[in-house]
């Protein structure tokens, strides 16, 4: 199967959340399930650096008149077979400073929708053949920035003597839509009856995320538990009518872990290795992690750990209710993460006041996550909401226990300490229902008690670091819902 993937981000070349990650592992396992798989990306400067071999294949202009080359080339992983990829080529709308889609003050950028507009009717080019040599039986969006490829398919003229291209739409998290002003669908080329309650109209806004769920064949999100909650009117953001009536077409699918990226036994990013069966190395990643951020060198000390954007989603306000009584009790805070400012500061002065018991690092760090995830006993991940989170996942192939809000992919992978579920062997962290600060002291009373039980300590820890988290297992549910998109 010829299958196009489109994305904002890929790992190794661009990442600002777990999307990168998603969109970076699933198509090598795709290829591994052998599968041709490419993908489609706009033109940012570090995919544009990291794009190998690259050379001119098309010269585009949207209906709107933004001008685009486009570029075939390589993206190469280490470990793997190199990654054929599409590159946007568009300096004037995709080289810019700040993050992909905000400036340096963290406002969106004016011209989002035509920016991201472009992304989604580059991949129906694609799919009408603009690539004489290889054209995709299926494209898979990702998120509300390719939320248009499924609409332009949809209204793409027939094709004689070429089957229809199907199309997959992933929802990664339903709270960022890709939102704006209703007088920009004249300039997307979509007929009038892209609009409307039925397509892209939403509370009288322009919805890329609306493109996906109404004209996508087949709709994926990223855990079974999440594929339920947004059919909710309380995590469903006014789109859980229409997920209701499509739910047919459904899928909640588990997202996994990059082996060959997040794996303690062979990464080079951390001071030393480890697996389950021999943990020292842990013990010694955990006191580098300590001298590294000035923290106590206490190796009885709980140490926390998080990584996240600094956002009200993510519950922080959760941690930093409950820091006083965390220090009380012994523990260590290590943050890493950017994003609310009241929250970076808020942070940094708790960091300010306890320098040997809490660190916090503003931005982000690949490497440096790495080192978080390996020094760290527990690893906080107490969303409001959750999609599906990768942090607890990682936490759990690094041995630190995941204590997180039982909500969405949190309630799929972690499985609480409680004392039938450790006798069964199926504990592999905390978990709390009531999103509120005692709900949520309870879960880290709970980590504290565990942890004066070394024995029970190390069996919880086991369990965590033997759960089966591969992205062989989820690309065979990719597959199987490709083939029914295009049945």
């Amino acid at each position: 199967m010829r299958i196009l993937q489109v994305s904002a981000e890929l790992f190794p070349l661009l990442k600002t959340g777990g999307l990168a990650d998603v969109a970076g592992a699933l198509p090598l396992a795709l290829q591994a399930a052998g599968q041709d798989v490419r993908v489609l990306l706009p033109g940012f400067p570090a995919i544009v650096a990291g794009l190998a071999d690259a050379r001119p294949m098309a010269e585009l202009t949207a209906p709107w008149g933004d001008t685009a080359r486009l570029q075939l080339g390589r993206v190469p992983i280490d470990g793997a077979p190199a990654l054929p990829a599409y590159v946007i080529d568009a300096p004037r709308l995709y080289d810019r400073p700040g993050n992909p889609y905000e400036d340096g003050g963290r406002q969106p950028y004016g011209d989002n929708h035509r920016r991201f507009a472009l992304l989604g009717w580059a991949a129906a080019q694609l799919a009408r053949g603009l690539d004489a040599q290889w054209r995709p039986d299926l494209v898979h969006a990702h998120d509300w920035h390719a939320g248009l490829a499924p609409a332009y398919l949809a209204f793409a003229p027939p094709d004689a003597g070429h089957p229809r291209v199907a199309s997959v739409f992933t929802v990664h998290n339903l709270a960022y839509q890709g939102l704006f002003a209703p007088w920009h669908f004249s300039e997307l080329g979509l007929p009038p009856a892209a609009w409307g309650i039925d397509g892209l109209e939403f509370h009288g806004q322009l919805s890329f995320m609306k493109g996906g769920l109404c004209f996508a064949d087949r709709i994926t999100t990223v855990s079974p538990t999440y594929a339920r909650e947004i059919q909710t009117p309380e995590q469903g953001f006014g789109l859980d009518g229409l997920l209701h009536s499509r739910s047919r077409v459904l899928s909640g699918i588990l997202n996994a872990v990059d082996d060959q990226v997040w794996n303690p036994a062979t990464d080079r990013l951390i001071p030393r290795r480890y697996d389950r069966r021999q943990m020292t190395g842990k013990a010694f990643c955990k006191a580098a992690l300590q001298e590294e951020l000035g923290l106590a060198p206490q190796p009885d000390a709980l140490l926390f750990v998080v990584v996240s954007r600094l956002t009200e989603q993510k519950g922080l306000g959760l941690v930093l209710e409950g820091l006083d009584a965390l220090l009380a009790q012994g523990g260590q805070l290590a943050l890493l993460g950017s994003g609310d400012a009241e929250l970076e500061a808020a942070f940094r002065q708790r960091a300010d006041a306890a320098p040997r018991a809490v660190s916090v690092t503003v931005g982000y760090s690949e490497a440096l996550a790495h080192r978080l995830f390996a020094g760290g006993d527990v690893t906080l991940v107490p969303s409001l909401f959750e999609p599906c989170g990768l942090t607890q996942m990682y936490g759990l192939k690094y041995g630190s226990l995941p204590l997180v809000h039982r909500v969405g992919g949190l309630a799929d992978t972690v499985v609480d300490a409680s004392l039938e579920d450790m006798a069964s062997g199926e504990a592999n962290g905390f978990v709390f229902g009531g999103f509120d600060a005692d709900s949520y002291a309870r879960a880290v009373r709970r980590a504290f008690a565990l942890h004066q039980r070394p024995a029970d300590w190390r069996a919880v820890r086991a369990n965590a670091m033997s759960r089966p988290a591969d992205w062989g297992t989820a690309a065979a549910r990719y597959l199987d819902v490709y083939a029914e998109a295009l049945g």
